[in-house]
This record gives structure tokens, sequence and C-alpha cells, in this order.
């Protein structure tokens, strides 16, 4: 029985080992442009793939710190493309939320509780969740969230900012944590020392181009060899790097998932979300934001 247990640190390392080195790119590219690999966040240059429609699709890596990343970036304008936000509490993970939505890409959203890979668990969302002009969970004031109106525009706000008359006019919404990104500049309090605001985790965003016309979607790993995860500023360098203006931080940690509906039909994560120590494994999370194409 001695022998056996201690097999167990060296499969564990093993395996992340694997994950760490895997390739996950969902494109055909040229290998000197992609996967995107620059020194430090702040030199990433993006290079676009078309994946559908409307949306283009980059895949990179960083030096300093390590880092991998994906993320999306949308036309908000295309009129083949619908946003789409599950109004139900109980819990999901972002490939059963694609698949069961029919969209082509989803990524997690809202912080909740409590925590579990069990699907079909009711849920407490933390924030805003709003499907479709249906309020399913409250405005927390101290939290930011993504917003969608019904006139088609979109805004990254203060939770507080939403009162009954905004609400009326939202079609989609979804609470985050904090902005990381404003008017293109990381804001001031994460430029201050913080331990807390300095702590790597795996990273679930959003952004918006200055002209709100672009939502950009980004996933970064952590917790493996291959991306120790990154810091709220991090979150925003990128964002900015990939063209948004402002950003929001999502829920992350073993929540992060950037899942896509590949064209033979297969569904699965881009990245390697981590559940329980677990590669591979997806949490069962609360509201989601997935896009459906006409």
């Amino acid at each position: 029985m001695r022998k056996t247990l201690s097999l167990i640190p060296l499969s564990l390392f093993l395996i992340s080992l694997f994950f760490s080195c895997a390739s996950v790119s969902p494109l055909t590219t040229p290998p000197d442009s992609f996967p995107l690999r620059a020194a430090v966040p702040g030199e990433l240059v993006p290079q676009w793939e078309s994946f559908a429609p409307g949306i283009d699709y980059v895949e990179g890596r960083t030096g300093k710190p390590r880092l991998a990343f994906w993320a999306l970036r949308v036309d908000l304008s295309n009129p083949d493309l619908e946003f789409v936000v599950n109004g139900d509490t109980r819990s999901t993970t972002i490939s059963g939320f694609v698949r069961d939505y029919d969209c082509i890409a989803g990524i997690n959203a809202t912080p909740f509780a409590p925590v579990s890979a069990v699907v079909g668990e009711d849920r407490t969302i933390v924030g805003i969740a709003v499907a479709d002009g249906f309020l399913a969970a409250p405005p927390n004031p101290r939290f930011d969230a993504l917003v969608f109106y019904q006139d088609g525009s979109a805004a990254i706000v203060n939770q507080g900012d939403l009162d009954a008359e905004t609400l009326a006019n939202i079609r989609n919404a979804l609470g985050g944590f904090f902005v990381v990104l404003r008017d293109g500049a990381i804001p001031d309090r994460l430029l201050a020392p913080d331990t807390r605001r300095a702590a790597r985790h795996p990273r679930s965003a959003a952004g918006l181009s200055a002209d709100g016309k672009t939502l950009y979607l980004l996933a970064i790993d952590g917790r493996r060899l291959g991306s120790v995860g990154a810091t709220e500023e991090e979150i925003g360098v990128i964002l900015k790097r990939l063209g948004a203006d402002d950003g929001l931080n999502f829920d992350g940690g073993g929540s992060t998932a950037l899942v896509l509906r590949y064209p033979d039909g297969k569904i699965r994560p881009v990245n390697i979300p981590i559940h329980d120590l677990i590669p591979g494994k997806e949490r069962a999370v609360a509201a989601c934001l997935g896009i459906r194409t006409y």
C-alpha cells in the first residue's frame, strides 16, 4: 500500500507536465505566426485568425511571467451574432452551457456559491445576471458588470449605477468582480502594492473597444507549469494589447473556461480548466455568456 501511495505525487507531476506542454490550438495557422508569443504581456501584438463570421481568435504565450491565454474578438454590430445568458440558477459546465444553448462559444462570468463540479445544483449568483430581459440575480453595488442594452450597445459599468430605469433597458448583463482597464489605462488601485491584487490565478475577463463596437473575451490559465496565472494588472495589460479600452475581471480560478464549438461539431474548452487540482476538469458554474450564430 505504501508503495502505491508513493507513486501518486509522481503521477500528478507527470499529468501536470503533460498539460503544461499540450497544444490546444483549434485552428490551422502558420507556425511562425501562431500561437502568439511575447517576452512580457506588454509586448503582445495580436495576430487574429477568423473563427466564424464576426468572431476572431488568438492564442498567446508570454515568458515572464509564464502565461498561456486564449481570446475572442467579437463584432458587436454583426447582425448574425446573438448573445446569450443562462437565466437559470442551476449549475452548469461551460461545455454543457454551449451545448444546451446552441452556442458557438461560451465563457464563465459571475461569481457564485457554493463551489463544486456537480451539475444541476442551485447556485447563489453574486452580482447581477440578466438573461434576455429577465433579472435572474440583482446588482451588487460592490462589483462591476458587462451590460448589453436593448439598443445593441454594450458597456462595462458599476453595478451600483444600475437602477430600475436602467435595468428596464438591459437585454443581457453579467456581473464580475472589478474593472481592470478603464479608458485604456490600468486603474490606480492595481498599481499600488497589495498582495491580494498581485495574487496569480486562472482568469476569465471581458473587454470593450473604445468605440463600443468590439467585445473581447479572454481566458488565462493558471495553477500549472506552463501557465502560472495572472494578476489583475496583467489581465488589464493583455486586454489592452488585444484592443480593449475597458476591461472587467470575471470569476476565475477553477471556474475559468473558454469553450468553442468546432467545425466538426465537437465542443470543448480551448484552455485547460483545473477544478480540484484535476487538469481538464470543468467546474459547474453559474451565469455564463454565450454567442450564437444565425
